[in-house]
């Protein structure tokens, strides 16, 4: 008959459990790292539509608040936008020096409309624009579109929205109304109200008076 071996008393089951806790704690840890590296967010090509003056500032102040994974960025502006380049080329040497992978590229286009200009010729020079931005727009292939209300986002969106319709590409169309824009909305905005995925305001009287809108306060 064999000796059995004598019960674990009080001290050999708390030296039996520091030895199988670190190992046990480990096990969940392990699986946690390996889903979060499983759901890594893809990048997300974004196309952003650049305006003269304040637009500009305001939406380089939203993209300073974007990850690495919004990348690369193609910023489109106007031919006769003389003040953006220089903005937007500080603005992402500045984003390199935080992300080394960072990406960005700079295109024009015909201006749709002009200060004080015709509404009868502006119908004629938004169309050309938006035949302009046509073969710029399907080589970019952008999966997202933020604007804030520059007259040259009209015919962006609109030249994006026609891709998605011929099934080429569909792009999400983010609209951020300007923060001057307190009752009523810019005329690039009445447009796009009705044809952007995300609308959002910065005044809770924009938000009354359209109710598709999203209030998020002010972010600029």
């Amino acid at each position: 008959m064999q000796p059995t071996s004598p019960p674990l008393g009080s001290t050999g089951t708390f030296l039996l459990l520091l030895l199988l806790l670190p190992p046990l704690l480990l096990v969940p840890w392990a699986l946690v790292a390996r889903r979060r590296r499983g759901r890594r967010t893809p990048p997300l090509s974004l196309l952003v539509v650049a305006g003269s003056g304040g637009h500009t500032t305001e939406i380089l102040r939203l993209l300073s608040c974007l990850s690495e994974s919004y990348s690369p960025r193609c910023y489109i502006l106007a031919d006769s936008d003389k003040m953006s380049e220089a903005k937007i080329r500080s603005f992402e040497q500045k984003r390199a020096e935080r992300f080394s992978n960072s990406q960005f590229t700079l295109d024009r286009i015909p201006r749709s409309r002009e200060v004080r200009q015709s509404w009868t010729s502006s119908v004629l020079t938004t169309a050309y624009s938006i035949l302009y931005s046509l073969p710029l727009t399907y080589k970019l292939k952008p999966d997202l579109i933020l604007c804030n209300g520059p007259g040259t986002c009209v015919p962006v969106c609109i030249s994006a929205l026609l891709l998605g319709l011929l099934g080429m590409k569909r792009a999400i169309i983010v609209y951020v109304e300007s923060i001057c824009r307190v009752e009523t909305l810019s005329l690039s905005g009445k447009i796009l109200y009705y044809f952007s995925d995300y609308f959002i305001v910065q005044w809770p009287a924009l938000k009354e008076k359209y109710p598709k809108s999203v209030y998020l306060g002010r972010i600029v």
